[in-house]
């Protein structure tokens, strides 16, 4: 898998899916589930939807 999400997009996703399941928590509400889609795909820096899309935010750096 290659790297597709930036490391801005990164800490948007991971802080929003964190929202959603800490309000799913709080209303005891099973949605909160869904805030796990965003933390998982920030945290391993890999989108299937983004790479569908043909969308990366990731800056690759070329130095070696």
């Amino acid at each position: 898998m290659k790297c597709n999400v930036g490391r801005t997009e990164q800490i948007i996703r991971i802080s929003v899916g964190a929202i959603i399941l800490l309000l799913g928590l709080y209303f005891k509400n099973w949605w909160g589930i869904i805030g796990l889609a965003p933390i998982v795909t920030g945290a391993i820096r890999y989108c299937p939807v983004n790479a569908a899309l043909n969308i990366n935010t990731c800056k690759i750096d070329n130095k070696q």
